[in-house]
């Protein structure tokens, strides 16, 4: 394996053959990382984190430190990540409490831009783009194919469906809609469907079309929110269900 003679591999360390350490990196003992990663240089992974194969790590990330809890006392947490992820420079990911589940987990095929931050049991799918300094509390949960815009705050314990797309700025203190366009923009609303996203998803017409009667009923429509979902159960689809689920599940409200 290729590793920097300036970084510091903690005995115990598991790193495949396949792996490159760049310059300065430092190492825990119970950290694990799959085949062909690559730390660019001064990153730091520390904590029980498990690390999937092909990730890029860019410098100063950090991954699997200690939470930003003040109850956290020191306990064997976990932080796990996926495959294929690009974790650019500045980013932290802290590793899971007791109270919270004890694991942080990060999907596949993520992009992290600079600074973002993913506190502590946060749960991350796949897919997702999170822009420079968009920042997870404790307890958020991101499905697959999220958009989060720049210099968004998750608040603890938010849900972002699947296929949002979040705007640049907004801060978000309630559920976020799957398929749906939220943004900051004179102040935080859904603005319906992500068309454009799920066209370049694979989306079908019809299947767009009928996110857009679902989303006219809850959002353009005079009905509340409940009477908009009864609604919305007379409509065609396994989205327009799953996005009714999503409603009746959320704990913290919507954002329409």
């Amino acid at each position: 394996m290729s590793i920097h003679p300036t970084s510091v591999v903690a005995p115990g360390a598991v790193i495949p053959d396949s792996c490159t350490v760049g310059p300065f990196c430092t190492i825990g003992p119970e950290v694990v990382l799959g085949e062909e990663c690559r730390l660019i240089s001064h990153v730091v992974l520390d904590g029980r984190t498990r690390i999937g194969a092909r990730n890029v790590i860019y410098p100063f990330a950090s991954v699997g430190v200690p939470p930003q809890d003040l109850k956290y006392k020191g306990e064997p947490t976990e932080t796990i990540l996926g495959d294929d992820n690009t974790i650019r420079e500045s980013v932290t990911i802290s590793r899971g409490t007791v109270g919270g589940g004890g694991i942080t987990r990060l999907g596949s095929s993520n992009l992290l831009m600079t600074c973002v931050h993913i506190g502590h049991d946060s749960q991350v799918g796949s897919h997702c783009i999170l822009a420079n300094a968009a920042t997870l509390a404790g307890h958020v949960t991101i499905e697959d194919y999220v958009t989060l815009g720049a210099f968004c705050p998750v608040h603890q314990f938010c849900i972002v469906g699947q296929h949002a797309f979040i705007g640049g700025g907004t801060i978000v203190t309630q559920d976020v809609l799957p398929f749906s366009k939220t943004s900051a923009r004179r102040e935080n609303k859904a603005f319906g469907v992500n068309s454009l996203g799920l066209e370049r998803r694979g989306f079908s017409p019809e299947r767009i079309k009928a996110l857009q009667k679902a989303f006219r009923l809850l959002l353009v429509s005079k009905l509340n929110t409940t009477q908009a979902v009864e609604k919305m159960k007379e409509l065609d689809g396994e989205d327009v269900a799953l996005l009714v689920n999503f409603i009746e599940r959320s704990h913290r409200g919507v954002i329409k």
